[in-house]
């Protein structure tokens, strides 16, 4: 189907597919840590982003829609295993996932399994701050909560990570830690 700029959705998925589907394929790897859940979370955006159609809808307008799929699919899944981490023990079942046996090596894995360290509103406001470098504002916008309140996650997640990964060089290149400020 297409709208009346002549684009349908088939172009606008075959566009965002082409040309950012390495920028949110790396948003929702930094969100999960892993590379399947990352793809699953992609995919499960994107479905729910397609399913219906929209009038008028631009590749940018159809990336925005996706990241705050794979946000909103992120922290929901997180929240259900929550959930059921709190009754499954009703089921006589003591069975546990599998962990990931690779080890730590690099900057890059270290990063990784720093942020899962977070609990996952933490790791959603730090990976929108400081990986997608929005402001305060705009986090709170995407994740639908006060400025103070992700004002208290990130000052959490930042204590954490530095203390994980140790203090952030005051670099333009390297995002900064609330409270932090650029000589």
């Amino acid at each position: 189907m297409t709208d009346r700029s002549g684009v349908g959705d088939d172009d606008v998925l075959a566009t965002l597919a082409r040309e950012r589907g390495r920028a949110l394929f790396g948003y929702a790897y930094l969100l999960t840590g892993q590379s399947h859940a990352a793809e699953d979370l992609v995919q499960e955006a994107l479905v729910r982003t397609f399913a219906r159609r929209r009038a008028g809808f631009t590749p940018d307008d159809a990336e925005a829609y996706v990241r705050r799929a794979i946000l909103t699919t992120f922290l929901d899944d997180a929240r259900r295993r929550q959930r059921w981490s709190g009754v499954r023990h009703l089921l006589g079942r003591h069975d546990e996932p599998a962990r990931d046996p690779a080890p730590a090596v690099g900057a890059v894995l270290d990063v990784r399994a720093a942020l899962a360290t977070l609990a996952p509103q933490e790791r959603a406001a730090a990976v929108l701050r400081w990986c997608e470098d929005l402001t305060v504002p705009e986090v709170a916008a995407r994740m639908g909560l006060a400025d103070g309140t992700v004002r208290r996650y990130l000052s959490t997640a930042g204590h954490k990570l530095e203390a994980l990964l140790g203090p952030l060089p005051d670099d333009e290149s390297v995002p900064l830690t609330p409270g932090r400020t650029r000589s």
